[in-house]
């Protein structure tokens, strides 16, 4: 058994199937079965379970892949640490943001983050989606929650609240909802769910209402719900970041401001994978995001 056998079998067990080990070490499924083959033999025990969909490692499987995650995450700080000394901090990193909320504040940060680390490149992936790392390639996410994923690491980064509002002009000419059940008599605009229905619980002491919604209008694009609000075609369910300027100037109304209302997630977090190694690019930017969140999260 070598080096490159026993890094091999990490990549199958952290892919899940030889399919996906093939494309990340860009090799044919063949080749990757035969070389997996050709270890198992050479240590005459069975290191994997096959399955249609899945590979999972047998208790021999399991601990020569904790051997050999050891050293793969040995060999990429040694390749950094030589890297950085040669080349200042570089990397790359692949960061997957909501839409909202990566477009209208998390921008700013990573734009900063690029003028101060500009050999780190950054690819943003601006989605909803809580899916998978490991399927999406993504070395980290940001992601509004309730509960994190069991299977991920995360931190928390912020509360999130969600409100009704609408501009000062439609609140002039239309009642604006006083219960939580008006929610259902107006136009709503908010976000996309896609496959279920629109539930908002709304919170007001020891007090707890649930109402089922029909969005008149509904985007994932925050920027068009933004538009759509100050045009006054209905009651906004949205983060409250989304219209916290045109609060504050007057142009937008709330309405409920004395309930909580959850809808998609109440807190902010950052995952990662619980075994993948995090690059010196990977940690500079979790650590910036962490201190931007703070602050952030102190001003609002």
């Amino acid at each position: 058994m070598d080096a490159n056998s026993l890094l091999l079998l990490v990549d199958i067990l952290d892919a899940g199937n030889l399919s996906q080990a093939a494309r990340k070490r860009k090799m044919s499924r063949a080749n990757i079965s035969y070389h997996l083959t050709q270890l198992e033999r050479s240590l005459g025990m069975q290191l994997v379970r096959r399955t249609t969909r899945r590979i999972d490692p047998t208790e021999a499987g399991l601990k020569l892949y904790q051997h050999g995650r050891t050293l793969r995450d040995e060999l990429l700080a040694a390749q950094e640490s030589v890297a950085s000394l040669r080349e200042g901090l570089h990397g790359s990193v692949r960061l997957a943001v909501p839409t909202g909320f990566g477009q209208l504040v998390m921008s700013g940060w990573l734009i900063e983050f690029k003028h101060r680390h500009p050999s780190i490149s950054l690819e943003l992936i601006f989605d909803n989606r809580v899916d998978d790392l490991l399927r999406d390639e993504v070395d980290l996410a940001i992601r509004v929650l309730s509960e994190p994923p069991p299977h991920l690491v995360a931190r928390e980064l912020s509360r999130m609240r969600h409100i009704a509002c609408a501009s000062s002009a439609y609140a002039a000419q239309h009642p604006m909802p006083q219960t939580v059940q008006d929610l259902a008599q107006v136009p709503i605009i908010t976000s996309m769910v896609v496959g279920r229905s629109l539930r908002v619980s709304a919170y007001q002491g020891v007090q707890r209402h649930e109402v089922t919604l029909s969005p008149t209008l509904a985007s994932e694009n925050f920027q068009f719900l933004h538009e759509a609000i100050l045009a006054g075609l209905g009651v906004g369910l949205v983060p409250d970041y989304v219209v916290a300027q045109d609060l504050a100037a007057g142009r937008v109304v709330q309405a409920l401001d004395d309930w909580r209302l959850s809808i998609f997630g109440t807190r902010l977090y950052l995952l990662r994978m619980p075994d993948r190694y995090q690059t010196l690019a990977a940690r500079t930017l979790i650590d910036f995001v962490i201190e931007k969140a703070r602050a952030w999260a102190g001003g609002v």
